[in-house]
């Protein structure tokens, strides 16, 4: 059973954190082969666990459909047989990949018999606050074993009977292992939510990942580093030189292969040379999937749809809503983006290579795309295997965030008695600072 319960008081956090901080610490010091191992184990525990993961996740979504919970949160809560199943694909695939730990990213002489080596090493213990989206417990977890982490989780009250039993089957897995099951930690109350935002003494890193109001909330209440986006506002610009087919695909499987995303689409950007051809098309193909269009004043002049207001070039909609604006040059597309956009992911559609890479350098976005959907940004379809977030910071990481961004470095200098005093002076040894 999970390590935490309902019952759970804020007060015990520091306990249970000191608890996950020393399993960590052991966790980062096992072979690449016992973690590996570890996750092999915690999903075949899921998949043995299958039906009363999927039973708990039907009792959260009644208890969610009684309280009228947004069709976009719903969408992110429901984990059926098909979710399921990806999210246990994707803890083998975690495994599959390279181990981060000890991989060595300097190493360097300075003089002889005084080497540098720059070794990545894991953050220590990882905090990761999420509103429904029970899947994020396993790739979270598969992440954080693989690279040496230990993880506090605390979903959603909306999600607490799926992140239960998943965490309950999670801690059968690692029972069978060598690794100690309290390296994943589960919370779920709200009272434990500010008490973990206190945590800097045993927490490393804060990932939280919900609405935009929620990951501000975070930001605003916790002196631990926070590793997050406050929205995904993205962007389809399609320009004069753009295949009509092609484009009209692209903005379909933007915005309705999955509305409640963060990189779903929630904005059309038309070059006004194309956007009669293009606009009467497209209106067709969205409307067939149920998308409420809005438009500028232009784009009324082509379509009977909705007017839009200044409000909706900054507004995430996380459903079946698109806005739509006609600009007459690609610079004025790009600045549309760099004032309204969430630096999530920007994709243009066209077939000119010199427009293409203007606003691939331009555009001010952890991931910027070209006649492609923006539905692409994500850790497992980039080959991460899975994702703790995405991260829409200009410091690193950013974008999808796999191992790569649970890691960190350490230096490890080695001597045989050198002193510093040796270097300094007038009659000062030089260095060799000789790349090993």
């Amino acid at each position: 059973m999970p390590t935490s319960s309902p019952a759970t008081a804020a007060s015990s956090l520091p306990a249970i954190a000191q608890q996950t901080r020393d399993s960590a610490r052991n966790l980062a010091t096992q072979p690449t082969a016992v973690r590996d191992q570890a996750l092999e184990s915690i999903a075949q525990a899921l998949e043995a666990a299958s039906a009363d993961i999927l039973a708990a996740n039907q009792a959260d979504c009644e208890a969610a459909t009684a309280a009228g919970l947004s069709a976009a949160l719903f969408a992110r809560l429901k984990l059926d047989e098909t979710k399921l199943k990806g999210a246990i694909a994707g803890i083998r695939d975690v495994a599959r990949l390279p181990d981060p730990i000890g991989a060595v990213q300097l190493h360097r002489e300075l003089d002889q018999g005084l080497v540098l080596t720059r070794l990545a090493c894991p953050l220590g213990v990882v905090g990761v606050i999420f509103e429904a989206r029970p899947d994020a417990v396993m790739q979270i977890a598969s992440l954080a074993i693989k690279s040496g982490n230990g993880v506090i989780l605390k979903g959603g009250q909306e999600a607490v009977r799926s992140c239960e039993a998943l965490v309950a089957a999670i801690h059968r897995g690692l029972a069978q292992t060598d690794i100690a099951p309290t390296v994943v930690q589960l919370l779920t109350t709200r009272e434990e939510t500010l008490a973990l935002l206190k945590l800097d003494q045993y927490v490393d890193l804060i990932i939280p990942r919900g609405s935009n109001s929620f990951v501000r909330f975070v930001q605003d209440n916790t002196r631990i580093p926070v590793l997050g986006h406050a929205e995904g506002i993205c962007h389809l610009y399609v320009d004069k030189a753009a295949d009509v087919q092609k484009a009209i695909a692209i903005a379909v499987d933007a915005k309705t292969q999955y509305p409640a995303a963060c990189n779903a689409i929630e904005t059309l950007l038309v070059h006004q040379a194309i956007a009669s051809e293009f606009l009467l098309e497209a209106v067709v193909a969205l409307q067939l999937r149920n998308v409420e269009l809005r438009g500028d004043d232009r784009t009324l002049d082509i379509l009977n749809i909705t007017t839009a207001t200044e409000a909706d070039w900054s507004t995430e909609y996380s459903d079946l809503i698109l806005a739509i604006k006609i600009v007459n040059t690609l610079d004025e597309a790009i600045a549309h983006i760099n004032t309204y956009g969430s630096r999530h992911t920007e994709a243009i559609a066209t077939e000119n290579a010199e427009t293409a890479a203007t606003f691939m350098a331009q555009v001010d976005a952890a991931g910027v795309f070209h006649n492609c959907s923006t539905r692409f940004a994500d850790g497992f379809r980039y080959g991460f295997g899975a994702e703790v977030g995405i991260s829409t910071q200009k410091m690193p990481p950013r974008g999808p965030v796999g191992l790569d961004g649970l890691v960190t470095y350490k230096y490890q200098l080695v001597g045989n008695g050198q002193i510093v005093a040796t270097y300094a002076g007038t009659n000062a040894k030089p260095f060799t600072h000789r790349d090993l």
